[in-house]
């Protein structure tokens, strides 16, 4: 959720961290702020709600220290007000820092500061930290920071500087992501590769109970047992102008058109056609191991849970393998059942989505083998999966996930071939789902040409309050994909159902102001997906349907319609999906929305 960054160069650290927070609104934010050195030795603080250019505006133009921290704030605890933004100090203002996480046990950490006479300002746990490191200092940050935190329980990503001890950072990570970013004659500390990326692409992941010590001149790194410990610094993948937005006027209108050629590199080079064949390299699976592999479960949140819900669709129905996908978020706590055989996906756009990451380790501890499927290179999960597939998409800024979902269901598609053909599927069979797969990208590219439609779709119903998307069989966590995308972006109330589902309570809803949106492919569930249409419009239900190029008999039940070309039966989510995230960004553009950072959301979740 929240940004940290912190600096130690020779550049004026308020401008290198202003930039860097700019670089973090993707995350989602309500308040923003930058500590920094000045003249007089003394370290000053800049904070206030609103957007990083609002802060900008406070900021001295001489203020030119060379070393700080900055971080974006979603308000947990304390309401949304310039006090409550970070950067937090104790009362001396020597000790400043910046926090990510829930602090769990603030509450009696805080009644016995003030007992020992330290006053706050703030409703944060975050000021907690502050005046915790302030009480343990005796002329060692390091060591004071190393005392604070552990008395501390819950999530926590820090970066901490003290007055005492110019041109230093400390940051300490336990469930919230911290990256060294290592520069020439400077450092970098942040909560993410994008705010660095800029100036350095060398960086080093911090695991869970690190910490690292910054100065322009390098930095340390210890474990939770003290020890200086030597860290592998990794080359980041990503190019600086990925994450610009190269003339779309949102983020998220650039992702989706990205989508033909992010679904290219998720299918590129794992695809066998001589043999018909699918390849995952990363698994650390044998054949053997895969052929012994009788029940797969898929653990995620959101958007990469409908993609978890794909792909357990196919594995059971083309693989004839049992599969089930899981909110990650449920899995831990009721003690899941971990059996020989059993072989689980933790899937994260960000690889740090912490009910994911927390499910992985209940999986793992319960002697499951547990593979990730992330987008983001050196990410938590990524590093902590026992094997695991990259989706390659590319940054993927804007907070509603698009290109992600296409290519998370690439990984599945791949790996339900390649499971498939190793057990029962002929070579033809198999030739055959292949040559679709790669054909998908041309097609998508066919419906991201003929926007218009949707563009002319979501003008018209923008201002209903209440939708319904509904899709059966491997379309129906599409139609609930859907639902969330116009829900996220555009703040309109939409459910996604099974087609089947809504004569068991939802068509007590259907009435001329709640819309219902059906996907119709010419599949095997066809018909009866044209049944429950029939049986809206008898209800005087508004109907609008996403059906396949010269469906006519569609056409005319239904008052909407977009067409998609045509494809195999158990291709449709990739087209299916396109034209609903389309709709929604254009529903919220009719509103007058913040595309790319709708209210209350953050890209990455990292606590619970």
């Amino acid at each position: 959720m929240c940004g940290i960054i912190g600096y130690c160069g020779p550049r004026p650290a308020a401008e290198v961290l202003l930039d860097g927070l700019k670089r973090l609104e993707y995350r989602g934010y309500d308040s923003a702020g930058i500590c920094v050195d000045g003249e007089d030795g003394g370290l000053h603080t800049y904070k206030r709600t609103g957007k990083i250019a609002d802060l900008r505006a406070i900021v001295p133009d001489d203020a030119a220290g060379g070393w700080g921290i900055g971080h974006t704030r979603w308000a947990t605890h304390g309401e949304v007000n310039d006090i409550n933004a970070h950067p937090h100090s104790d009362d001396t203002g020597k000790v400043t820092l910046v926090h990510n996480g829930i602090i769990e046990n603030y509450i009696p950490l805080k009644e016995r500061l003030v007992a020992d006479g330290h006053r706050f300002v703030s409703d944060t746990d975050s000021e907690v930290i502050a005046h915790l490191i302030a009480d343990l200092y005796q002329g060692d940050l390091e060591k004071a920071v190393r005392e604070a935190i552990f008395l501390l329980k819950g999530t926590y990503g820090i970066a901490v500087v003290h007055a005492d001890e110019p041109g230093k950072v400390v940051g300490a990570r336990n469930g919230s992501p911290l990256v060294v970013g290592v520069g020439e004659g400077e450092m970098f500390l942040a909560s993410d590769v994008t705010p660095m990326l800029a100036y350095t692409k060398q960086v080093i992941y911090l695991n869970d109970g690190e910490m690292v010590s910054i100065t322009r001149d390098g930095h340390v790194t210890f474990d939770s047992s003290e020890r200086r410990i030597t860290k592998e610094v990794h080359e980041i993948g990503w190019e600086l102008e990925q994450i610009e937005k190269h003339g779309f006027p949102f983020f998220m209108e650039k992702e989706i058109h990205e989508q033909p050629a992010s679904v290219e590199r998720a299918i590129s080079g794992r695809i066998n056609l001589d043999g018909a064949t699918g390849h995952l390299g990363g698994l650390n699976m044998s054949a053997r191991d895969l052929l012994g592999v009788d029940n797969v479960g898929i653990v995620a949140a959101g958007t990469s849970y409908y993609a978890g819900m794909v792909g357990a669709y196919l594995l059971e129905s083309v693989a004839r393998i049992k599969s089930s996908a899981e909110l990650s978020s449920e899995v831990r706590y009721k003690n899941p059942i971990v059996t020989p055989g059993s072989l689980y996906f933790a899937v994260s756009q960000s690889g740090e989505t912490i009910d994911t990451l927390y499910a992985l380790r209940e999986l793992q501890r319960k002697g499951g083998k547990v593979l990730g499927v992330c987008n983001v290179v050196g990410s938590t999960i990524a590093r902590e999966s026992d094997g695991g597939v990259y989706i390659h998409s590319g940054p993927e800024i804007a907070v509603a996930s698009t290109k992600a979902f296409t290519s998370q269901i690439s990984v599945f598609y791949i790996f339900t071939l390649l499971m498939a053909r190793m057990r029962h599927m002929s070579w033809e069979a198999g030739l055959d789902f292949a040559k679709a797969l790669k054909h998908i990208p041309s097609q998508i590219e066919t419906i991201l040409g003929q926007t218009e439609p949707i563009r002319r779709l979501a003008k018209k119903y923008a201002r209903y309050e209440n939708f319904l998307f509904l899709g059966r069989g491997i379309n129906y966590p599409v139609a609930m994909e859907g639902a969330l995308k116009l829900k996220e972006i555009s703040y309109i109330h939409a459910e996604g159902y099974s087609a089947a589902e809504i004569k068991h309570g939802p068509i007590a809803l259907i009435n001329e102001q709640t819309p219902s949106l059906f996907l119709v492919s010419d599949d095997s569930l066809r018909d009866k997906v044209i049944t429950s249409m029939k049986e809206v419009k008898a209800r005087r239900g508004r109907v609008i349907a996403v059906a396949v190029e010269g469906d006519e008999e569609v056409a005319d039940i239904a008052d909407d319609y977009l067409y998609i070309p045509h494809t195999e039966e158990l291709m449709y989510p990739f087209l299916m999906v396109v034209p609903l995230q389309l709709f929604a960004y254009y529903c919220a553009l009719e509103l007058g929305r913040n595309v790319d950072q709708p209210r209350n959301l953050a890209k990455s979740v990292t606590v619970e």
